[in-house]
């Protein structure tokens, strides 16, 4: 694969862990400028990692790294932190709308408090930081946004076992959806998804979710690399599988990126 991030500024938010984290490591390899934006700011009681813990991982492959505690609910916390992005890197080329809240539960079992979760990080947290970062994606040559989310797909079999979580990450697929339209040759605004569950370290709370069966977050940041290289003006709109991508960037083989290489890979949602 070719290209590279170097000198450019991503930023990833929910970087502080699993995919976020590892589009954030891949892209240090280049030299790039990353923004680490999430709510871990001090350690997590379950979960590791912290956005502290990242920024120190991204220096150390030779990126350069600004820690940022952000909620993506509170439209003043986005703002300051594009602020300080700017002001730290002199610009931003992409963003990465990587935070997203989970519930898999039908729509009994879903409290409101879940679903408004879901709809303020997934839906206004993309909407509000892409509203942020926009100005300055406009301004750079090749600017970029990424939305991890999936190609839309209205067969009720998505909708019926967690109507609530669906219908949040489609909204962040209809962001891509209307903004590509909006900025069509401006900035390139595409999803990425995976063709396979990710065994992220989120993914091993779930008791059902054999992790074996799963792949690494790092084809997903290989993925993101490719897509965030890319500088053609047509290249937008689109809604990109991980492994499709990976082809066309020259690398047909997934195997290193298998938790456990032999085993039979579960498909992920949506697709």
């Amino acid at each position: 694969m070719t290209g590279s991030l170097r000198n450019k500024t991503l930023f990833i938010t929910g970087a502080s862990r699993g995919i976020g984290r590892a589009i954030a490591l891949r892209a240090a390899r280049d030299g790039a400028n990353i923004v680490v934006a999430a709510k871990t700011g001090k350690p997590h009681r379950v979960l590791p990692g912290t956005i502290h813990t990242v920024a120190e991982e991204i220096e150390k492959a030779g990126g350069h790294a600004l820690p940022l505690q952000l909620d993506v609910r509170d439209e003043r916390a986005v703002a300051d932190a594009v602020e300080q992005a700017v002001q730290s890197f002199g610009g931003i080329d992409s963003l990465v709308n990587n935070a997203s809240a989970i519930n898999l539960t039908g729509t009994l079992e879903t409290p409101m408090r879940r679903f408004d979760l879901m709809f303020s990080v997934n839906v206004r947290g993309t909407f509000a930081c892409s509203q942020a970062c926009l100005p300055h994606l406009l301004k750079s040559d090749n600017g970029h946004i990424l939305n991890l989310a999936p190609p839309i797909n209205l067969d009720p079999k998505w909708f019926a076992p967690h109507t609530a979580y669906t219908m949040s990450k489609y909204g962040m697929s209809l962001c891509v959806l209307g903004m590509a339209e909006e900025f069509t040759g401006r900035v390139n605004i595409n999803a990425l998804w995976p063709r396979t569950v990710i065994a992220t370290d989120a993914l091993r709370m779930l008791d059902d979710i054999d992790p074996n069966r799963c792949r690494k977050p790092e084809i997903m940041a290989d993925a993101a690399h490719a897509i965030l290289c890319r500088s053609e003006p047509d290249y937008t709109g689109q809604f990109l599988i991980d492994e499709d991508v990976l082809r066309a960037a020259g690398n047909p083989d997934f195997d290193d990126y298998a938790v456990q290489p032999g085993q039979p890979l579960l498909p992920d949602l949506f697709l």
